[in-house]
């Protein structure tokens, strides 16, 4: 129902090679071939950063493989008869989670969303929070547009019944399909895939800020990858571009030691989602199963990618289907 940007498109299609060229040395954190340590992982593009530097920093390298959501078209997550196509955002990953499971390939062993539970039909899967992310707006820096909005200005800019501010033509942003940012933001807002507005495109990829590429762009940015791509710790590339953070109902997206702001009203855990059944496996339930799991254990990691720490580290309280 909505309209697409083919001129977004084709720039976009320039960036995304310059950062798959980018992501196709040694830095892209992919495990190098060969090397498919003892669980695989992928999804989300907003904890992509952080699950590679938790891959690092626990058991010298050895134990989570984390596939980026871009790069190249296919993945190779196990040594024999694993070759997938890359899955791309929270859905994605959860879906190729859930066909691993149901054809018992072991290939894939957790999925990185974003998001929440969205399908609660049944209890196959467990999300396992282990960081607090929020998302707000970023517009270009140099472009007169508000860098305040309030979430009520936000949703009439949405749903395309505001189509200015300030004397500059408004070209909202959503990100790709799937993407679990895209999925909150838009309930943050009170809206729906089937209620946002004709005039936004949606095709743009999550946390990329050199899609900003007119005065009118504005798009949901998660604040974790905001402060990582600053801060550039591990193989993070910064994909800032022009883009500054807004803030929303008159709160500030970081604090002023430039951290993550956990009062942001637009704030959400992010998960690792594993099968539910594996729950009792000694490597699934060390990694990501309560506050003194190793992921959980790796406070200073999940801050320095931007990240806040949770009491809820490690709960296995929230399960659905997808």
């Amino acid at each position: 129902m909505n309209v697409k940007s083919r001129a977004r498109v084709g720039a976009l299609v320039g960036a995304t090679a310059l950062a798959i060229g980018a992501l196709a040395v040694p830095a892209s954190a992919d495990p190098g071939t060969g090397n498919y340590r003892v669980l695989a992982g992928v999804g989300s593009d907003t904890t992509q950063d952080v699950l590679n530097g938790l891959g690092t920093a626990i058991d010298g390298g050895s134990l989570i493989a984390s596939y980026n959501a871009t790069g190249t078209t296919t993945i190779k997550t196990r040594a024999a008869n694993c070759v997938i196509p890359r899955p791309n955002g929270s859905s994605a990953g959860i879906t190729a989670l859930n066909n691993a499971i149901d054809n018992n390939t072991g290939c894939i062993d957790f999925a990185r969303s974003s998001r929440g539970v969205a399908n609660t039909s049944t209890t196959d899967l467990t999300f396992i929070p282990f960081g607090k992310d929020a998302v707000t707006f970023a517009v270009r820096g140099n472009s007169a547009l508000p860098k305040a909005l309030t979430t009520a200005q936000l949703k009439s800019i949405y749903t395309c019944a505001t189509t200015s501010l300030n004397g500059v033509a408004l070209t909202p942003l959503l990100p790709q399909a799937g993407s679990g940012t895209r999925s909150f933001f838009l309930t943050s807002l009170g809206l729906t895939e089937a209620t946002f507005g004709p005039c936004v495109d949606d095709t743009v990829q999550e946390h990329n800020g050199e899609a900003l590429n007119s005065a009118g762009d504005i798009a949901p940015y998660s604040i974790a990858q905001y402060i990582a791509q600053g801060n550039q710790p591990g193989d993070v590339i910064d994909r800032r571009g022009l883009a500054v953070l807004g803030s929303v109902d008159g709160v500030q997206p970081t604090l002023a030691n430039g951290t993550l702001n956990t009062a942001f009203p637009f704030n959400r855990d992010v998960y690792n989602v594993v099968p539910t059944a594996k729950l009792t496996n000694a490597t699934i339930a060390a990694t990501f199963v309560g506050t003194s799991s190793k992921v959980c254990a790796q406070t200073a990691v999940t801050q320095e990618y931007g990240f806040g720490t949770i009491a809820n580290c490690g709960s296995t309280t929230t399960k659905g289907e997808s």
